[in-house]
């Protein structure tokens, strides 16, 4: 069977985060290429952040846990993303949750002017950083690897000082009882914050997050102005939104 470029690219991620000790030579073995392609192969992955070159192989970018999900159905990722971007004009000040689908959004924002993000997602800056149009202040607080997003009390206390048009936030899991969910106590208390401190309240999150609530609660359906997702949503769930009086943006 003939294996794609993508597909290699994805295995290369998948056995540096189970080695990292792997060279070069035998990523090429274990890939059934040659070393020049292997190398090609990572400096594609470094230049997307991925990963980090090291003499003689690479070391992944990221907390194994992201990778996976950085990975995870990337398509449906990316069309959210581009409609939650489409949510932001010219000229708006936005807060973006940490989260691997809500980071996306500043990729979609090429071509916008004279955005601010106020953001607590470290994996935003991976594209926000190739854009010169956006203006990015990063919450200060703890670090947390696994989730890519600085959390805590200092986070949290710093999120007062702002005003934005629309807070963009991810979420863990969403019920009809439970409302929008996180795994997290801490977590659940910076986006609730992010979205009190914004005009509109907009969730971005794909339709399996739905039926599955997580341990802390964020806020109920009502408490959210917009629902970016994809078009899977369970009609259960569509007919409980608009009761809230969401707005479903499903591109």
């Amino acid at each position: 069977m003939t294996v794609t470029v993508s597909e290699r690219r994805e295995a290369i991620l998948e056995i540096l985060t189970e080695d990292s000790h792997v060279s070069v030579a035998d990523l090429a073995k274990q890939l059934g290429v040659t070393v020049v392609t292997a190398r090609a192969d990572l400096a594609v992955l470094e230049e997307e952040g991925y990963l980090v070159r090291t003499h003689g192989g690479a070391l992944p970018a990221y907390h194994p846990k992201i990778l996976e999900r950085v990975r995870k159905d990337k398509d449906r990722k990316s069309i959210i993303a581009k409609a939650a971007a489409a949510e932001i004009q010219n000229g708006d000040t936005v807060m973006i949750s940490a989260g691997t689908t809500t980071a996306l959004i500043a990729k979609y924002l090429l071509g916008k002017r004279d955005i601010h993000i106020v953001t607590n997602n470290t994996l935003l800056l991976t594209y926000a950083r190739t854009n010169p149009q956006l203006r990015v202040t990063l919450v200060g607080g703890e670090f947390r690897a696994a989730e890519e997003g600085i959390i805590g009390p200092m986070a949290l206390a710093s999120l007062d000082q702002f005003h934005v048009a629309k807070a963009f936030i991810g979420i863990d899991g969403a019920s009809v009882k439970q409302g929008f969910t996180a795994h997290f106590v801490e977590t659940a208390d910076l986006v609730r914050k992010m979205a009190v401190q914004a005009d509109e309240a907009v969730v971005v999150t794909d339709s399996g997050k739905f039926g599955a609530p997580g341990f802390a609660r964020i806020l109920p359906f009502d408490g959210v102005d917009t629902l970016v997702t994809d078009n899977e949503l369970a009609e259960e769930f569509k007919k409980e939104l608009a009761t809230a009086g969401v707005r479903i943006v499903q591109p």
